[in-house]
């Protein structure tokens, strides 16, 4: 169980973001920080890496490994698509 809340997650998942994101620009990609909600953290691919056929493994091995070091080792990383930012419940 993550010992945070999703409001205390905020920051330092938009800070963690920061550091991913220049990673991403190197391949034409970006990242946008959605929302957090019960210890998920939810993102969108942009640019290049969307429809990437590599951006799974970027999201897993890339944006919730450097979350997880940063924050917590339970953290989870979903991607949302392009039209669904405002219904992840839905996700």
């Amino acid at each position: 169980m993550i010992p945070f809340s999703d409001e205390e997650l905020i920051n330092p998942v938009k800070v963690s973001i920061e550091k991913i994101r220049p990673s991403l620009a190197l391949d034409g990609g970006d990242i946008d920080f959605i929302t957090v909600k019960n210890g998920s953290v939810y993102v969108q691919l942009k640019g290049a890496c969307v429809g990437c056929a590599s951006s799974g493994s970027t999201l897993k091995h890339g944006v919730e490994r450097q979350l997880r070091m940063d924050i917590h080792p339970e953290l989870t990383v979903v991607n949302v698509p392009v039209g669904m930012e405002n219904d992840i419940d839905n996700l």
